[in-house]
């Protein structure tokens, strides 16, 4: 699963994406966590907009006070699984990135890393709405990342976006046949393991 990430002025990362921004500004956050409000791209009639949403779907035919929001969605189960299958045919958008967090077990000890695309480009998530709510979508993780943790979330390329907002356009199948971008990674700080810490030193190699 993917519960932490890094998203820096995503406002000027997507200006050559997006036609319209909505409440987002070019803030830094090195420890974004579910139940944040964060950007997310979604497509409309008329373009592209940059929007906030807050990170995890309660659904509909959920009890709120008892429900766990849904962060991450698999790909596998994706067009079975009644709270996500309705979402990957119509409501699907990206969420931006720098980089992500995941953290090694090892017996009681979990040792957290940090993952950036080998380019240094931005990263686009692939992930899913509902309201103002959104799931990341996650898959198995690369071969080269296993040592560290068997998902990942799934990375689209820029210029796949709009192949995969279009709804004319089957989402799980455009997921399943793309180019897979290379990630590399290094230990960080456990600083990063409380979400009320949040600045760039939670990035630093170990």
């Amino acid at each position: 699963m993917c519960g932490r990430y890094v998203v820096t002025n995503s406002v000027n990362k997507t200006t050559n994406i997006v036609k319209k921004v909505i409440n987002v500004d070019n803030s830094e956050n090195y420890n974004a966590h579910p139940q944040q409000n964060l950007p997310v791209i979604k497509k409309y009639i008329n373009g592209n907009t940059l929007e906030i949403h807050k990170w995890g779907i309660v659904p509909s035919w959920a009890k709120k006070k008892e429900f766990r929001p849904l962060i991450n969605a698999r790909i596998e189960t994706i067009n079975e699984k009644i709270s996500f299958k309705k979402l990957i045919k119509l409501n699907r958008c990206i969420v931006v990135a720098d980089g992500f967090y995941e953290w090694k077990r090892e017996g009681t000890i979990k040792t957290p890393y940090y993952f950036y695309r080998e380019d240094k480009k931005t990263i686009f998530f692939a992930g899913i709405y509902s309201n103002k709510e959104f799931c990341l979508i996650t898959e198995n993780a690369s071969s080269n990342i296993q040592e560290i943790h068997d998902r990942q979330p799934v990375i689209i390329n820029k210029s796949d976006i709009n192949l995969y907002l279009d709804i004319g356009n089957d989402g799980s199948n455009e997921l399943q046949n793309r180019n897979k971008p290379t990630l590399e990674f290094y230990k960080v700080s456990k600083e990063v393991n409380k979400p009320s810490n949040n600045d760039p030193s939670l990035i630093q190699k170990m």
